[in-house]
């Protein structure tokens, strides 16, 4: 949380100035309410010092929102009127916060209220909502008196207005009367031909005239007044607190590497005055972190639906519903570092390409390394000479989990004008290397930075432009980033370094086969490996970063360790000198298990895992006998299905013969020799069925043999 000690005071200051704050909506017109009329004239009367509380800090978060808060003097009885855009009323209703430091009092706090347009003309006595027309007007006035010029002035009580019908050319038009009741009887004029009315009741006149101003007002309603109310005297200060929506507020850097000196950071931070009121020198502080924000409609007025209600005789028992009873039983890493360490924890790095060992934090303790060679004076490196013409005008702090820049200048800032602030101008840790991800470029990789945040800020993301060696080289993009945290960025494409990748295949390997009650357990190897050639046609020798996915699943082989390993994917630093090719093998292997069922398998697939040198002797018989013991059932089978044929057969053939003998003399001889063939065949089909019964309860019974064999088997 941020804490400003400008808006939160002592205990005692604040029990003295700080008073509750009663937000009320805006007072409805005086002509309505005589007896408001005194209190407007005594207000109107009273000094307004909108002047006297200028805005005189301005805090922006990345979030969306800003703190805003006026400070100045206000004397005796005061008023302060501030000018917002109906949007943002939300916000001051739910943030704003008003202290009155020299004894006195804050009142209320009133604003034009947004109550629907129609609600509000609905109020008056002539409702103008649905755009009614003058007829429509004069229904609505029936009873009062007016004054009517139609040419001749006539004063009457309205009754109403009448449609009659009356005939044009061809056609049947309603043409509207005003029908009057005057001293000398009733009169009926056609409205057409009535120049003027006028409402005699000044009451009712002029809350017509409030009902039209409020209409008008309707249309410009995106910019609303709030008026503060101090009550006290002599002369006090005061302040102003509130949240609003704002742009966020954005950095943009420019990096420039040099290899005679350190890489120099410089940036800037982008920032819009969409306010009511222009800042002059406005105490400005940029916020980075997340703060949750969110917005709530407290301007609009919320009217609750009331349920009708029926006397007791008529109303029935109504539905209940409850809620529970919610009591019933039922070390972090990015710690800023000075420059010495930042110097030891770059040489480590380096160490660690090098040898393609972990790096260990700096010793705190150990003494920082020489300062390297300044640049030559005549010819000052364009880092020095952009750090010369520009100096950082913020300093950083942490507040709570949040990091704020307090800039230094005071700011003044047109509305609706945008600005760029210098935030950060200092030297940083960075190394070149070259990065290659064949997923980014096949075949060569980019030029980049490995960049320490040496400086004590947070830096937040951002666009980042790079200069290399006084010349624009192209463009990268950061994310937040910590004291003493680190990131690669890359920015151009590496044309003096080319990388072929060749990805080898291996066959899988049979690491181990176990048995579990019918169960084979198998496991498998799978290796794969890409080989990544490196050919630096460069005049110096370069750091290839190279990037491959991480699998959790797969484990790396070799190298033994990466250099570096991030959340989705390895890399692995290669030293490439100037002319020459290196190569780099990276080799992982993953160990999958397979559950293959005994039943289900060929023999031949278990022939194969008999054959293994991988399977213990003892499952190799235990796999042997279940070959044998499903090589019988299968010839039982085997045999049974033979006889159903068989039945098959005959069956097809007597229904030949039954065809042939229907067409057939019963005395002749070949219908005689149907008969005896029929008897033969019904005694073998008859011989045969037993012999299937008997196969059948083989079959069953070797089947039974054979699960609970490999029910029990666990080897």
């Amino acid at each position: 949380m941020v804490r400003f000690p400008s808006l939160f005071p002592t205990r005692r200051t604040f029990g003295a100035g700080l008073v509750a704050v009663s937000l009320l909506g805006a007072a409805a017109p005086a002509t309505f309410f005589p007896q408001q009329a005194a209190a407007q004239e005594q207000a109107a009367a009273e000094k307004v010092a909108a002047g006297g509380v200028p805005l005189k800090t301005v805090i922006m978060f990345n979030s969306g929102v800003g703190y805003f808060e006026h400070q100045g003097d206000v004397e005796g009885n005061a008023k302060v009127e501030l000018k917002f855009n109906a949007d943002d009323i939300n916000d001051l209703l739910k943030s704003m916060v008003l202290q009155d430091l020299g004894g006195g009092k804050i009142s209320t706090v009133t604003y034009g209220s947004r109550d629907p347009i129609t609600k509000t003309l609905a109020t008056f006595p002539i409702d103008l909502t649905n755009n009614p027309t003058l007829g429509d007007i004069l229904n609505q006035a029936r009873g009062q008196k007016v004054e009517v010029t139609a040419p001749d002035v006539i004063t009457g009580t309205l009754l109403g207005i009448e449609k009659r019908k009356k005939q044009v050319k061809e056609d049947t038009v309603d043409v509207e009367f005003v029908n009057l009741l005057t001293a000398e009887g009733l009169q009926s004029l056609p409205l057409e031909s009535v120049g003027r009315i006028k409402l005699l009741d000044e009451k009712l006149n002029s809350e017509f005239q409030q009902a039209l101003v409020i209409l008008a007002g309707a249309h410009n309603n995106d910019k609303k007044t709030v008026t503060l109310d101090f009550t006290g005297s002599g002369k006090r200060p005061v302040r102003v607190g509130y949240i609003q929506e704002t742009p966020v507020w954005k950095t943009s850097y420019r990096l420039v590497l040099d290899e005679k000196g350190k890489p120099f950071l410089q940036g800037w931070a982008i920032v819009e005055n969409t306010s009511e009121e222009d800042w002059k020198d406005v105490k400005l502080t940029l916020v980075s972190g997340r703060p949750i924000s969110y917005r709530m409609d407290l301007y609009e007025p919320l009217y609750v639906q009331r349920p009708l209600e029926q006397l007791e005789l008529y109303a029935s028992l109504r539905p209940q519903t409850y809620d529970q009873d919610m009591d019933a039983d039922g070390v972090a890493q990015g710690q800023a570092m000075g420059g010495g360490q930042m110097g030891d924890l770059m040489a480590a790095r380096r160490q660690r390409f090098a040898k393609n060992a972990p790096v260990e934090p700096p010793n705190a303790a150990a003494p920082a390394p020489a300062a390297e060679a300044a640049a030559d004076e005549s010819s000052p490196a364009f880092g020095t000479s952009l750090l010369q013409s520009s100096a950082s005008a913020a300093q950083g702090a942490d507040v709570g989990e949040l990091f704020q820049y307090l800039i230094d200048t005071p700011v003044t800032l047109a509305r609706q004008s945008s600005a760029m602030l210098p935030i950060v101008n200092e030297s940083v840790e960075g190394e070149k290397v070259s990065i290659y991800n064949p997923a980014v470029q096949a075949k060569h990789p980019l030029n980049g930075l490995r960049l320490v945040n040496s400086t004590p800020l947070h830096l937040m993301q951002g666009p980042i432009t790079v200069f290399d060696g006084g010349t624009y080289a192209g463009d990268a993009k950061i994310e937040d980033l910590a004291p003493g945290a680190e990131r690669l960025v890359s920015y151009a494409l590496d044309l003096a370094t080319e990388v072929a990748l060749e990805p080898k295949s291996h066959p899988d390997q049979l690491v181990s086969v176990k048995i579990n009650k019918g169960t084979l357990h198998v496991q498998r190897k799978y290796v794969r490996e890409n080989k990544y050639t490196i050919k630096n046609s460069a005049d110096k020798a370069k750091t290839v970063l190279v990037e491959q996915p991480l699998n959790g699943d797969w484990k790396l082989v070799t190298p033994k360790e990466p250099t570096e390993k991030t959340r989705d994917r390895y890399r692995f630093a290669v030293k490439v000198e100037p002319g020459k090719s290196e190569t780099l093998n990276v080799t992982e292997e993953l160990v999958a298990q397979e559950y293959l069922a005994l039943t289900d398998l060929d023999d031949s697939v278990i022939a194969h895992f008999i054959s293994q040198k991988q399977v213990s002797e003892e499952a190799k018989q235990a796999l042997q006998e279940v070959v044998k013991r499903k090589q019988a059932l299968a010839e039982v089978v085997r045999n049974r299905e033979q006889l159903n044929q068989k039945i098959a057969a005959i069956d097809q053939e007597q229904q030949r013969i039954r065809q042939n003998m229907g067409q057939l003399d019963r005395n002749s001889e070949l219908y005689r020799r149907y008969v005896q063939k029929f008897g033969e065949q019904e005694s073998s089909i008859e011989k045969m069925r037993g012999e299937i019964e008997k196969l059948t309860a083989e079959e069953n019974k070797l089947r039974d043999e054979l699960g609970q064999y490999l029910s029990n088997l666990t080897l």
